[in-house]
């Protein structure tokens, strides 16, 4: 017995593809992109980096081994929609506790399967990042169509996924105190820094200055997060009042938030970086590091040479900046 597709997607350009809905059922536009990952769906999921995004895998096959509580990089994920070639419903792994969908259902997010995601993924690589429409099978193409071009596509993500208020982690008896700016902040970068011998004061991304000052941090870091670097003015500004003050390290948005505290420029990708095997070379030791990457924005390198900050890494697949320091004032990114 052949079922028959009960959920499709609908692109900006008119395309369709048919499929089967999976975790939530609720009609969402989100902007459609893609991961190249073989493994690792469940950080993907709960990566706060993909907030009201549709993320479509490129390995066929997704929900084998499940779901299992460790593996979490938020406690609530905020991804908007799963695209996969095949779901397997019933996991195999002795770690796994429940279903990819089941998790999908709890947490609103959007799934669908069984629709070709090689033609898919090659359109996105062609064509860029673009909204998409997750909706029932009986929508018509004129109706899905209106739908998104209705829809604006919001761009306060910082602020639902960033912390409400302050949080301590860790000992007190540690060799340095971090403070990090949680913008949409995975939970292995704390995991990271505590490894390290740190004391971490989680702070929400549109803490001020004096408060930092406050907390009298050895070093401060800026994390990851969703969305356009330029709709958090507030974050910007307060990283360039702290330059020079304290050493400054900071991931994905992070980067690009430092970037712009010194008066560079950011631009969206035509398709972003999003995988787990991306070829960077650390322009100091002239090595090639195979790198895990989630991010639409890109650092200008004109807009750099007016700045004190010099490129250390670049993508070798698309020659974007993927990683820079400035010495005097201790602050380095990747």
């Amino acid at each position: 017995m052949v079922n028959n597709p009960d959920t499709k997607i609908i692109l900006e350009d008119g395309q369709e593809y048919y499929g089967f809905g999976f975790g939530s059922q609720k009609e969402k536009v989100l902007e459609i992109v893609f991961n190249t990952s073989m493994v690792g769906y469940q950080e993907i999921l709960s990566d706060p980096s993909y907030t009201d995004q549709a993320v479509v895998m490129t390995y066929p096959l997704i929900g084998n081994y499940g779901m299992a509580k460790e593996d979490y990089e938020t406690k609530t994920p905020t991804i908007g929609a799963f695209v996969v070639h095949e779901y397997n419903p019933e996991p195999s792994n002795f770690r796994s506790e429940e279903s990819l969908g089941d998790v999908m259902k709890r947490y609103d997010v959007a799934g669908i399967s069984g629709i070709d995601t090689r033609k898919l993924n090659r359109s996105i690589r062609d064509f860029g990042s673009r909204k998409a429409l997750l909706t029932d099978v009986s929508t018509s193409l004129e109706e899905g169509l209106k739908k998104l071009q209705e829809t604006v596509l919001p761009r306060d993500a910082v602020s639902r996924v960033s912390r409400k208020e302050i949080e301590q982690v860790g000992e007190k008896s540690t060799q340095y105190h971090a403070v990090a700016i949680d913008c949409g902040m995975k939970e292995n970068i704390v995991r990271s820094l505590l490894k390290r011998d740190c004391r971490v004061t989680i702070v929400p991304w549109n803490t001020t200055k004096e408060t930092i000052d406050s907390l009298k941090p050895d070093g401060v870091f800026i994390s990851n997060g969703p969305g356009d670097p330029t709709d958090v003015p507030e974050t910007i500004q307060t990283i360039a009042s702290l330059r020079g003050k304290y050493p400054i390290f900071g991931i994905c948005l992070g980067h690009q938030i430092l970037c712009l505290a010194y008066g560079a420029k950011t631009y969206k990708l035509k398709f972003g970086h999003r995988g787990g095997n991306h070829p960077v070379k650390n322009l100091q030791t002239g090595k090639i590091e195979i790198t895990s990457q989630n991010h639409s924005y890109a650092v200008d390198v004109d807009s750099l040479k007016d700045t004190p900050l010099e490129i250390t890494h670049i993508n070798l697949l698309d020659n974007t900046v993927e990683g820079m320091e400035c010495q005097k004032d201790k602050v380095f990114s990747v």
